[in-house]
């Protein structure tokens, strides 16, 4: 293990190991293979080397079950992105796609894992077009799991989720009263937007959701982090010619897994047809009964997409 990584033990609640791993600008939270006795350095027993980007709020955590049920076809990573999870923000406060997408190919480089089976949800999606449209030599296939390509106007219940982009209004927010809204109550609010159905979770999973909660509010940098965040989703809606995120899903060339939800209240499934169009070896899974984490919701379903597309990779 090299100076610039740290192998970190679990906390409670946590299902595997992670390591930090200094890139370019950032030090990045890495999980998964770390645990598997061979440093996270190349596929394991042959299998082929895997990355899973996390959405907008989100963490290497939302990868855990998918990543279970995939792991004797693929070598999976799961990254915590600059400012989520355990990732500190990044040195030069650059939370923006492209930001984003540096940390990530920092990783890739300094791991020497690529190509990738890559998988990305919501901005971890968007992240994910970009790379693969800028270094195809990092991307072996693609799997995007409701991912935040330029939707406008976007629909009315992402609406609240965009006003994060709005300066100011993030510090605003911290100093208003609670009004005694206790963390169960809001871990209920952004269960209810994020999944099809949230009276399907466990107890467990809903006690797991509270304590991640409890310990994102702790953290100086987690407001930051997800209103830059959601400013750099907005900003790459907006962007124009080479940057444009339509213009770079269609420079994607490689086998591509799109995974829409119908009950999706952040990316609307009008989005899938454009998608379709839009990357050139495209296959699409629907579920009826889906939100916005399909990956953690529907994960049987989401893993027999994927062994489908890897067998034709």
């Amino acid at each position: 293990m090299s100076s610039a990584e740290q192998q970190i033990r679990p906390e409670a609640g946590e299902p595997a190991p992670f390591r930090t791993v200094e890139v370019p600008g950032a030090v990045l939270a890495v999980h998964g293979a770390a645990g598997a006795g061979d440093g996270g350095r190349g596929p394991a027993g042959g299998r082929a080397p895997a990355l899973f980007v996390h959405g907008l709020g989100g963490s290497a955590g939302n990868w855990t079950v998918l990543m279970a049920r995939l792991a004797g076809l693929v070598d999976g990573e799961a990254v915590d992105l600059p400012g989520f999870g355990h990732s500190a923000p990044p040195a030069d406060g650059n939370l923006s796609v492209s930001g984003h997408v540096r940390a990530v190919i920092g990783y890739l480089e300094a791991a020497g894992r690529g190509p990738v089976h890559l998988f990305g949800n919501s901005l971890g999606g968007a992240v994910s077009v970009r790379l693969a449209a800028v270094r195809p030599d990092l991307v072996r296939s693609l799997t995007l799991i409701s991912p935040a390509l330029p939707e406008l106007p976007p629909q009315r219940t992402a609406w609240p989720t965009g006003l994060l982009a709005v300066p100011g209004l993030p510090a605003l927010l911290r100093r208003l009263p609670a009004n005694g809204r206790t963390p169960e109550d809001a871990t209920e609010g952004l269960l209810r937007l994020v999944y099809g159905d949230p009276e399907g979770l466990s107890p467990a999973a809903r006690a797991e959701a509270v304590a991640e909660y409890r310990r994102r509010v702790e953290v100086p940098h987690a407001m930051r982090a997800l209103a830059g965040s959601a400013r750099g989703i907005v900003s790459a809606y907006t962007e124009r010619g080479d940057q444009a995120l339509w213009r770079q899903a269609g420079q994607v060339k490689v086998p591509t897994l799109l995974v829409y939800g119908l009950r999706d209240k952040l990316v609307s499934y009008r989005s899938a047809r454009r998608a379709c169009l839009a990357f050139a070896d495209a296959r699409l899974l629907v579920l009826p009964d889906s939100g916005h984490v399909a990956m953690m919701e529907h994960p049987e379903q989401v893993a027999r997409a994927v062994r489908e597309l890897l067998a034709r990779v």
